[in-house]
């Protein structure tokens, strides 16, 4: 997979030996600096119109798109929301948003197994970013190459649902350390999957030296309150001015 889709990290390659093998390390870096350089392009724009781009990740089916319908239901007429959807294949993720009122773009990744700053920069521009308070960016359903793939977003938030089992932190690292949330999701199935600890994904977190923070929460019983004030002070932080003060004049 590392060298069909470039998601490989520099750990990974470092024992790279062979002529083939160092010449897939040159490609890789190259096109790693070229998704970087489109990352900043990105942040650019989404810094200038002020807005908080939240990056959500997941392995398939952890309910994603549910916690974006109910999270667009609980801030309707509150915050202007749009959404970028990222799938291998359909639009059916982007019509569900778009049910909601919501404008959605849905990027089709054909064989890709997570989206890029590139195709990001390009669904960007079909939404009004000026007129936004918060974009949401669905990644492909993968918990290993999109944790490798800077896309301009301001945080990135990680879904574990409880069917899932609570040990996915220590299998998939790279992805839960890149995360600035933990969000357990199907807290509601909780009373059948007494196997599934929610304490025990927050003490997974802390072995991975991580202190990022870890919510539970059911999208289909709710409540949201934490998930929200979360959202709502990503996005004061991001529109709160900075102090810096003059250079000092020089004689």
């Amino acid at each position: 997979m590392c060298q069909t889709c470039g998601c490989a990290i520099p750990d990974h390659l470092q024992h790279a030996s062979t002529e083939h093998d160092v010449h897939t390390v040159e490609v890789l870096e190259g096109l790693k600096a070229h998704n970087e350089e489109a990352a900043r392009h990105n942040r650019e724009h989404f810094d200038r119109a002020g807005l908080l781009v939240v990056n959500l990740m997941s392995s398939p089916g952890a309910g994603k798109t549910r916690l974006l319908e109910a999270t667009i239901e609980a801030l309707s007429g509150r915050y202007r929301l749009a959404v970028i959807e990222g799938d291998l294949e359909t639009e059916n993720d982007a019509r569900r948003i778009r049910a909601k009122g919501v404008p959605a773009v849905q990027i089709t990744t054909g064989s890709a197994c997570h989206l890029d700053a590139a195709m990001v920069h390009r669904a960007a521009h079909a939404l009004p970013l000026d007129e936004l308070d918060i974009l949401f960016i669905e990644n492909v359903g993968n918990l290993v190459c999109p944790a490798s793939f800077d896309l301009g977003q301001h945080a990135n938030v990680t879904l574990l649902s409880t069917p899932e089992g609570d040990d996915k932190p220590l299998k998939y690292p790279v992805m839960f350390r890149s995360s600035d949330l933990v969000l357990v999701t199907k807290t509601d199935l909780l009373p059948v999957l007494d196997d599934f600890d929610v304490e025990a994904v927050a003490e997974h977190m802390r072995r991975l030296a991580s202190a990022t923070p870890v919510m539970a929460l059911s999208s289909k019983s709710g409540p949201l309150d934490a998930w929200l004030e979360w959202l709502e002070a990503g996005l004061a932080e991001r529109r709160r001015r900075v102090f810096r003060p003059a250079s000092p004049a020089h004689p």
